[in-house]
């Protein structure tokens, strides 16, 4: 069974940290070993690892995709919006899926790093699915 991370994103692009949702779903698992498997299933939406200690580490992330993929209307898809299009490439370029190594019970992560949702194409309602899997040992 995975569990839910609901998340709702108030703005167009955001990057919403979502490290300590994702210690407590390990935590309630009862795996000391294992892996932990983070999926976004949202096409316009992605998951990264990435420092969480300077907040202008997102925000640098979140102009940076803006500069290699900007809004734009000559997009061939732009069925809801051209933002909407533009988070597809996001999105893709970000990936949807995380796997962690889970030790002594938690996930293992650098001492900088933090777990970020990434939206392109909010604000939206959301979900992340987390799968704790135990070491079979």
């Amino acid at each position: 069974m995975f569990q839910t991370i609901n998340i709702e994103t108030s703005g167009r692009q955001m990057l919403v940290l979502i490290s300590d949702e994702v210690r407590r779903v390990v935590r309630e698992s009862g795996h000391a070993e294992g892996l932990c498997v983070i999926f976004c299933p949202h096409s316009t939406a992605g998951l990264t690892i990435n420092s969480y200690l300077d907040p202008d580490t997102a925000l640098d992330l979140r102009h940076e995709l803006d500069r290699l993929v900007p809004t734009r209307v000559d997009f061939i898809h732009t069925v809801d919006t051209p933002s909407d299009a533009a988070g597809h490439v996001k999105a893709t370029l970000v990936g949807s899926q995380l796997t962690l190594i889970v030790h002594d019970g938690n996930p293992v992560l650098g001492s900088s790093q933090g777990l970020f949702f990434c939206e392109f194409d909010g604000p939206r309602r959301r979900q992340v699915y987390v799968k704790v899997l135990a070491d079979p040992k």
